[in-house]
C-alpha cells in the first residue's frame, strides 16, 4: 500500500529525548517500510526516520508555544496538499482529522494518543463519522463514548534494538515527564521507604512541570534520590538496562505508557499502579508488580527484583513487537480503503 503518515510538528521523529508519540511513529513508519509498503512520513525537517519524508517546517516547532495551534494547522494543510496520491493517510495530529473531514476526499484514519476526556470524546465522536479513530489501549477505548473506533492497537518496539539489561546498577528508575500525575514525588518516597537509590530522569521545561518540581520533587532530592534531567536516548537505554526495576507510580488513566514497554524490552520489570493501560502492559507477578497504594509500591520494589528479566524481554517481543503493530495497522488501513471504495480489491 501507499501510506502517508502525518506526525505532529512538535518534536522530530524519532525524538532526541522525550517524545513517546514520536518514538511510536518512528517504529510504525520503519515497520511499514520493512513490510514492503510505500511510506512517506510528514514530519519536521529535522526528523531522521529512515523512510521517505516530507516537511513544511525545517525544524520541530516545540511544545507549549502560544501559536502552536496555528503551526499545527499549517503543517497539516501542507501535508494534505501532498497526500492525494496515497492509498490511505494515517494522521496523528489533532487538527488534521477535522481538516481532512472538510477538505480531503481520500481515505483517512487517525490515532488518538491521549485520553478520551476533557472534550476529546466529543471531538473524536464528531470527526469519527468521516475519519475512523484508532485507540491505543482497551482502557482508553472504554472511555470513547460515541466514538467510531476502527480498532484498538497497542504500541510496539523493536526489541532487538534495546540492550539486555542485568539490573546491576543498584537503583530503581523513574523515567518520564515531571508531573504530579506521573507520581514523581511518590517514586521518591517509595524508593526511600524501600531503602534503595532512585534515579529520576525526565522532561522538566514547561511552567507547570517546573513549579511541580520546585514544590514537590526538589525537597526530596538527596539521600539516595537523584535527578539527572532529560537524557538522550542512549543514556535512557543505559539507565533502563541497569535499573532493578522501573518505578512508575502513575496516578491517572494513562492511555498507554511507552516507557513501561521500553523497560520490558530491556528486561527490566515494572512497578506501577492499576491505572490506565498499565495492566495491559504489565503482567502482575511475571513482568512486574501492580500495586494499589504507597505501602504496596514499597513491597512491590522488593518483589520486582526477584522476577525473571529474560521473561520480561520475551513478553515484550511476544506481545508488543513492531511486526504485530504493523500487521494490525495494515488490517485497519485495508478496511478503511475498502469502505471508501467498496469495489476496490484489497492491497497485498
Amino acid at each position: 500500500m501507499r501510506i502517508a503518515v502525518i506526525a505532529p510538528p512538535w518534536v522530530p521523529v524519532p525524538p532526541p529525548g522525550y517524545g513517546g508519540t514520536e518514538a511510536v511513529l518512528d517504529g510504525l513508519a520503519r515497520g511499514l517500510d520493512a513490510a514492503g509498503h510505500e511510506v512517506t512520513l510528514f514530519a519536521s525537517g529535522d526528523s531522521s526516520c529512515p523512510v521517505p519524508r516530507a516537511s513544511h517546517f525545517p525544524h520541530a516547532v516545540g511544545i507549549g508555544r502560544p501559536d502552536g495551534g496555528l503551526l499545527e494547522i499549517r503543517h497539516v494543510i501542507a501535508a494534505y496538499a501532498e497526500a492525494g496520491d496515497f492509498d490511505v493517510v494515517h494522521d496523528h495530529t489533532l487538527a488534521g482529522p477535522i481538516y481532512a473531514a472538510g477538505f480531503f476526499s481520500g481515505p483517512v484514519v487517525t490515532t488518538n494518543h491521549g485520553p478520551f476526556g476533557e472534550g476529546l470524546d466529543e471531538y473524536y465522536a464528531a470527526v469519527g463519522t468521516r475519519v475512523p479513530v484508532i485507540a491505543i489501549s482497551r482502557s482508553q477505548a472504554a472511555a470513547a463514548r460515541g466514538v467510531r473506533l476502527a480498532g484498538v492497537i497497542h504500541h510496539g518496539v523493536e526489541v532487538k534494538e534495546f540492550p539486555e539489561g542485568d539490573g546491576r546498577g543498584g537503583y530503581v528508575l523513574f523515567l518520564g515527564r515531571i508531573a504530579a500525575s506521573k507520581g514523581v514525588h511518590v517514586a521518591a518516597e517509595v524508593a526511600r521507604a524501600a531503602h534503595i537509590p532512585l534515579v529520576i530522569a525526565g522532561k522538566c521545561s514547561e511552567p507547570a512541570e517546573l513549579l511541580y518540581f520546585e514544590e514537590q520533587v526538589e525537597p526530596l532530592l538527596g539521600a539516595g534520590v537523584e535527578y539527572v534531567g532529560e537524557v538522550p536516548v542512549e543514556e535512557k537505554l543505559r539507565l533502563l538496562a541497569g535499573a532493578v526495576c522501573l518505578l512508575n507510580p502513575i496516578a491517572w488513566p494513562e492511555p498507554f505508557g511507552m516507557v513501561m514497554l521500553e523497560s520490558l524490552a530491556c528486561g527490566t520489570p515494572v512497578v506501577t499502579t492499576h491505572c490506565g493501560a498499565a495492566p495491559e502492559i504489565v503482567e502482575d507477578g511475571v513482568t512486574g508488580v501492580l500495586a494499589d497504594d504507597h505501602l504496596g509500591l514499597v513491597d512491590a520494589v522488593a518483589k520486582a527484583s526477584l522476577l525473571d528479566r529474560v521473561r520480561c524481554r520475551e513478553a515484550a517481543e511476544e506481545n508488543f513487537s513492531i511486526e504485530r503493530m504493523v500487521a494490525r495497522h495494515v488490517e485497519v488501513y485495508e478496511k478503511v480503503v475498502e469502505e471508501a471504495d467498496p469495489g476496490r480489491p484489497p492491497e497485498h
